[in-house]
């Protein structure tokens, strides 16, 4: 996982204006001892005081001369000098008033100081009065502004969170962490059925800052101990072996959780892959390809899973544009993470038959979001299998689909010319450009047949896609015979 750790870089400044605070000078000695020590100075300065009764300040000097003067030191250089510590004699409500003073990534940095102060903070935190205060829980029907402002709350909670349990074992900082938080109604699995809901959003914030720079095997425990906590493997076990669309709501539930709390915080394509790869890795193949439809296939404007859509009609391109993407995600550097080819072939066959063999323009499109590696690999293993017909067919409506949405003409010819060299004999050769003008003129008299069928409202988008079929076929053959004239 990455070693950045975000928010370490940020400045913690206290609040602008606390001068409604009565401290005495045991306090104010006390907070120049936590801020020396964060800044790494409490060796190298000392405090002189004043002799103005008016000014009653402090002032940092380095020891440059022989004038007494009382030296700073650290806890635990003190400790070996006196048994009673500056931080016992402070009392423990003027060092609670302190503390509600603070940010959220403040006090993350002030739980740095020492181990006691640690042990302090992470008493503080526990307590129901900050709970109640601090983890906000409203999630719904905020402005954008709200949201950002809520979102960046839990980041910083998740820093400070990760800090104040640092010396903690994975086990018993997991544990810690999420009693806060585990009964929020908005981060449980079906328990919100608001629409506008964010609540899995600020969790996932809250998660990413947290366990940034945790190594692998750490990840792999947070992954068992939320599968634990949300019961989420049965879930996802009972909506995978259940019809595409049966338990709509379970399906939504589940993808919007994985998406938003494991998935997409994460800036980092490995990371992310990291994630999608422990949901993934439980199940067999068919299920695999069902799991990864649900999570990153279409969804219709009413909020429901487009299964039918895929298997009726072709699809705009932006709809497919999260599936291809997480194709090429979980399968982009095959090698590392134990992946062969024949596994990633094997979960594209299941993936395009679910709920039933797509639309083959939807089919096509996904290869074509892929892009030219993964796209060849698939159109290599159909010709080397004797499957002309059905590459024909393919290549066909991958010519259409990069004249519809815009993509170089010359990418699906020097596609062609690739496949073309998997044939080693010239009457293989001859026999797949045979079938492939074949299957041009077919499916042009497929629309065109379509189209005076009589069906009005489908008439126009038909004799639409038969244009723009004449025209891509026009245009792809004007670029193959220039090719091959050059």
């Amino acid at each position: 996982m990455s070693n950045v750790d975000p928010g370490e870089e940020q400045c913690c400044q206290p609040e602008a204006d606390r001068r409604d605070i009565v401290l005495t000078e045991e306090v104010k000695l006390y907070l120049m001892v936590v801020w020396c020590t964060l800044y790494g100075q409490a060796r190298t300065v000392v405090m002189v005081r004043k002799a103005s009764r008016n000014a009653g300040k402090f002032t940092l000097t380095h020891r440059k001369t022989h004038r007494p003067a009382r030296t700073i030191m650290t806890r635990s250089q003190n400790s070996t000098r006196t048994t009673t510590s500056f931080f016992h004699r402070l009392p423990s409500e003027v060092f609670d008033m302190i503390l509600e003073k603070l940010s959220v990534l403040e006090i993350s940095v002030f739980s740095l100081v020492s181990k006691e102060i640690t042990r302090y903070v992470v008493d503080y935190i526990s307590t129901m009065a900050w709970k109640n205060k601090m983890i906000i829980q409203s999630f719904h029907h905020s402005t954008c502004l709200e949201q950002r402002s809520i979102v960046r709350h839990y980041r910083d909670l998740g820093l400070l969170f990760k800090r104040c349990t640092m010396l903690l074992p994975t086990k018993e900082r997991l544990k810690f962490i999420f009693s806060k938080f585990s009964q929020i109604p908005c981060f449980m699995l079906e328990h919100c059925p608001s629409p506008d809901c964010f609540g899995f959003s600020s969790y996932g914030a809250f998660l990413q800052i947290l366990i940034a720079g945790w190594d692998e095997l750490e990840c792999q425990r947070v992954f068992s101990f939320l599968c634990d906590l949300t019961n989420l493997l049965p879930k996802i076990e009972a909506v995978i072996t259940a019809k595409p669309g049966v338990r709509w709501y379970q399906e939504l539930q589940l993808r919007i959780f994985c998406r938003q709390v494991l998935l997409d915080p994460w800036p980092n394509q490995l990371e992310c892959q990291f994630w999608l790869i422990q949901l993934l890795k439980p199940w067999p193949m068919v299920s695999q390809a069902h799991l990864l439809l649900m999570l990153y296939g279409p969804v219709l404007p009413e909020g429901t899973l487009g299964w039918e859509d895929l298997v009726e009609r072709g699809l705009p391109h932006g709809t497919l544009w999260d599936l291809g993407r997480a194709v090429l995600l979980l399968f982009g550097k095959l090698e590392l993470k134990g992946w062969t080819t024949d596994s990633m072939l094997a979960i594209l066959e299941e993936l395009i038959v679910i709920p039933q063999p797509w639309h083959v323009e939807n089919v096509a499109r996904l290869l074509v979001l892929c892009g030219s590696g993964l796209c060849y690999t698939v159109l290599a293993s159909k010709a080397l299998n004797g499957q002309l017909v059905e590459l024909s067919r393919l290549i066909v409506f991958i010519v259409l689909v990069c004249e519809k949405d815009g993509y170089h003409m010359s990418w699906a010819v020097k596609l062609v010319q690739q496949i073309c060299k998997v044939f080693t004999l010239a009457p293989e050769r001859f026999c797949f450009i045979q079938q492939l003008e074949n299957m041009f003129s077919e499916i042009t008299r497929e629309f065109f047949e379509f189209s005076v069928a009589g069906n009005h409202l489908e008439d126009r988008e038909t004799f639409h896609t038969l244009c723009i079929l004449l025209d891509s076929s026009a245009r792809f053959h004007t670029k193959f015979l220039h090719m091959f004239l050059k």
